[in-house]
């Protein structure tokens, strides 16, 4: 567990029969549109959730703060999965994508930024990354600038097969120093001192 500007951050293997009624609920909210997975029932969801939990290759978490789901997040090596044809993957290289639950009454300041940290700092110091990769859609300009302040460098535009769909997609990378060095590790250092 990380405690980040005042609030206790965790991530534990997520559950496809737990989990996939909230997973459900947040992808299909228009937040999340990125994902591409609205149009998915609790079954279709649960099905995801256990393929990408039992590929030897990919890790799915949930996201607890303060105890209560707040998030999900996906590991992958991009060596073997999503990116084997558009990234020169090195050793230490871990895949990332994270989503934050909608907000529900009140928004939490600081929320987006503590959650985002701390999956990142996850990718380090559980996972043992060298560098973590990212694939947003190139549209996405919320998650790109956070992927900016989080130190992630972006390194170029690339074509990501998706079902029967292709992604256009802002592919890039951040290692511990980026990270460390970053606007939104500053921030959430201030915020704890």
């Amino acid at each position: 567990m990380t405690t980040l500007t005042g609030l206790d951050v965790a991530l534990v293997p997520a559950d496809p029969r737990r989990d996939a009624s909230t997973l459900q609920g947040w992808l299909s909210d228009p937040h999340a549109a990125f994902w591409g997975m609205g149009d998915l029932d609790v079954a279709a969801v649960a099905d995801y959730v256990a393929a990408v939990a039992t590929d030897p290759y990919q890790d799915a978490w949930l996201g607890l703060v303060d105890g209560e789901p707040t998030f999900f997040a996906e590991t992958y090596d991009p060596a073997r999965v999503l990116l084997t044809d558009v990234h020169d993957a090195l050793p230490g290289d871990v895949g990332m994508h994270v989503l934050i639950a909608p907000p529900t009454g009140h928004p939490r300041h600081g929320l987006t930024d503590a959650v985002f940290a701390a999956v990142m700092s996850w990718c380090f110091d559980e996972l043992g990354a060298q560098r973590v990769v990212v694939e947003p859609d190139v549209r996405n300009a919320a998650i790109r600038r956070k992927n900016i302040r989080a130190g992630f460098t972006e390194l170029a535009v690339v074509l990501i097969p998706e079902g029967a769909d292709r992604k256009t997609a802002m592919l890039s990378v951040c290692t511990r120093e980026d990270f460390t060095g970053s606007e939104l590790a500053r921030t959430e250092r201030e915020g704890r001192a």
